[in-house]
């Protein structure tokens, strides 16, 4: 038996980072391969996070204030309301009403069905991108979708229109889907399944029927496509004999047939939405915002060097994805790209160009937010461009570079005033802080002036934002109830009248209005309590909303 060796064993010295090192790059290895096994779910409930994360700290504003009042109205109420104003978001308000009844209202369950929403339309893009480009083209363009600044706004708002985003890439889906069944048969199911998917939709949102339209151009390019394929395999021996059609006649007649049995049965909802288009007198005309609102602001949130970028890789993969399919030796990828031009750009540019005609014709319906339906398919666009990057570590660095791009406008809608500069918020808690101080069990009135930009509207709408604020306070100037009369808002009445009959045994009362573009009418409310006793005794003024408390001499 042989003696063992002796002598120093070498023991690597421990910094203490090794570990932590370790464990990073296990980290990192493990969001890595969780994106590449599910993408669609990783990169949705990151959409989720990011997007529902501080929702709560921006202040309401007035259209978030709309859905907050409609939602929370009894159903009768609500369908009265819906026969007289806003008929374009019943659908929408009355599933946040449901909502609302399972969780209660706050500021953030307002908004968390927008990050949902987004979260939802962004798994379902990476799976349209994996269908039209592969893995690569649906992780990029999922991860596109939430950087850009107007996803990032639509998930932080109590409106419908990050739902719109969801729907329209449903229905892309859900129309790949069966046009693709019917090459190989069985596809009834499918297009029943796209019609009713398109009723839903439009009865959603009115402006979701251009997303059908886009298909269609979609069905009828791939066609057109096709033919100038097989035309140039016939007289030229060089060029590639196509494939098997993409689409095929029978899909689309189906394709009509489903469309128009949904356009009939949804067309008393659009027609009642229709009789309401005073609700959008406020629109411009053209003018010279218009082109930077296309420009701009419509997807790329007002940033204009944010736009020139997206802008050049959208056009930058729409022309090297068309131009790539029409080599001789164009692959296999190559065709699959074109392909992904075709459903992209229709639902890029149609929506966008209709409205734009339509109020350049005397109909005034485009806004910079109604454009968010295409959000999904600018996303796909930009993808297409980076994705032609090699190799994939480059590709993964210029991926990092939109994000990073994005986090100011993804910071900024986060922020206190993002929405409109509006400090109902900061009012609420001015109000809120000086009830509490030794007044527990005061009577309290408050008369509600006008809303800075709506002098129309009553600051109620801050008590409907922020009701704790106003708990047990009685309104000495509401003439007529919203709810009760089918409208959106409160109407003040005659102030002489009202206040007087209401004051009873009432000590404090605070006059809440707006500043300039409002119309004034504290003036005839501190005329009105002088008479009974009233004196100003502290004022405060929070961006547009003014504040004052009346006091019992």
């Amino acid at each position: 038996m042989s003696t063992p060796r002796t002598g120093t064993i070498s023991v690597p010295r421990s910094t203490g980072l090794a570990p932590v090192r370790t464990r990073s790059r296990r980290l990192l290895s493990s969001i890595g391969l969780a994106v590449v096994r599910t993408p669609e779910l990783t990169i949705g409930a990151l959409g989720v996070l990011v997007t529902a994360a501080f929702a709560w700290v921006p202040s309401l504003w007035y259209d978030e204030a709309a859905t907050v009042t409609s939602a929370q109205r009894t159903w009768a109420q609500l369908w009265a309301e819906l026969h007289s104003v806003d008929a374009v978001h019943g659908l929408y308000y009355a599933l946040m009403h449901v909502w609302f009844w399972l969780v209660g209202y706050t500021p953030f369950t307002l908004r968390f069905p927008s990050a949902l929403a987004v979260g939802v339309a962004a798994g379902l893009l990476v799976a349209l991108g994996r269908r039209l480009g592969g893995r690569r083209l649906g992780i990029t363009a999922g991860i596109v979708f939430l950087a850009l600044p107007r996803v990032q706004w639509a998930g932080s708002e109590g409106r419908p229109y990050a739902t719109i985003t969801t729907l329209a890439v449903c229905l892309t889906l859900v129309g790949m889907t069966a046009v693709r069944r019917t090459r190989t048969g069985r596809s009834l199911h499918w297009w029943a399944a796209y019609g009713a998917l398109a009723l839903v939709a439009v009865t959603f949102n009115v402006y979701l029927s251009l997303a059908v339209v886009a298909h269609a151009v979609t069905l009828l390019w791939t066609m057109a496509a096709r033919r100038v394929a097989v035309h140039r395999a016939t007289v030229s021996r060089d060029a590639r004999v196509p494939g098997p059609p993409l689409v095929t006649g029978g899909a689309l007649l189906r394709s009509a047939v489903a469309a128009g049995i949904a356009a009939v049965v949804v067309s008393p909802v659009v027609f009642e939405i229709a009789s309401q288009s005073k609700q959008v007198a406020w629109i411009a005309g053209i003018g010279q915002r218009t082109g930077a609102q296309v420009f701009a602001t419509a997807w790329f949130g007002g940033v204009d060097w944010y736009a020139a970028v997206a802008w050049t890789l959208m056009v930058l993969g729409l022309v090297v994805g068309l131009v790539e399919a029409h080599r001789r030796s164009a692959t296999v990828r190559s065709l699959l790209r074109a392909q992904a031009v075709r459903v992209a750009l229709p639902l890029v540019v149609l929506p966008t160009a209709a409205l734009v005609l339509a109020t350049a014709m005397g109909k005034h319906l485009y806004s910079p937010k109604y454009a968010t339906l295409s959000l999904p398919f600018v996303a796909l666009l930009i993808a297409l461009a980076l994705t032609m990057i090699r190799p994939k570590a480059l590709l993964a660095a210029a991926v990092g570079v939109v994000l990073v791009l994005s986090v100011p406008t993804a910071v900024a809608v986060k922020e206190p005033l993002a929405k409109q500069d509006s400090t109902w918020a900061r009012a609420a808690s001015i109000i809120a802080a000086e009830r509490s101080r030794n007044r527990i069990d005061a009577d309290e009135g408050v008369v509600f002036g006008s809303v800075y930009g709506h002098p129309g509207t009553t600051a109620d709408v801050i008590r409907i934002s922020y009701p704790d604020a106003f708990s047990g306070m009685t309104d000495l100037g509401v003439r007529k109830n919203g709810a009760e009369s089918g409208v959106l808002w409160n109407q003040t009445g005659d102030l002489a009248t009202t206040i007087p009959s209401r004051l009873d045994d009432i000590d404090t009362v605070w006059f809440v209005g707006g500043t300039v573009k409002a119309r004034n009418i504290e003036p005839e409310t501190a005329s009105v309590l002088a008479a009974h006793g009233f004196t100003a005794k502290e004022h405060w003024k929070t961006g547009t909303v003014v504040i004052t408390e009346y006091v019992r001499r």
